[in-house]
């Protein structure tokens, strides 16, 4: 997938993407109501990170095959199969 079309796509998603500086207010904001002991922010913080940063890589994943179906459909070759042609034509150019 072209990096500006897969750049576009994920900033759209920005809104969805777990920052450190939320994720510590949350654990902080946990801590002052109780929910969450002290000695356990900073596990709660790395954990948080971790799912948000899985999320991400699995939202990545499915916005990649979704666009490379629509690709096909709408038979717009894809980077691979330009390459391809491209040194096929290299090829027969050097002949």
């Amino acid at each position: 997938m072209s990096d500006l079309i897969k750049k576009t796509i994920l900033v759209g998603f920005g809104a969805l993407v777990l920052t450190r500086e939320k994720a510590e207010k949350l654990a902080k904001d946990l801590v002052k109501r109780g929910e969450l002991a002290k000695t356990e922010e900073a596990k709660f913080v790395k954990d948080l990170m971790k799912k948000a940063e899985k999320g991400r890589v699995e939202a990545e994943k499915r916005i990649e095959k979704i666009v490379e179906k629509t690709l096909i459909k709408l038979n717009i070759p894809t980077r691979k199969e330009l390459d391809a042609l491209k040194a096929k034509i290299d090829k027969l150019s050097r002949k």
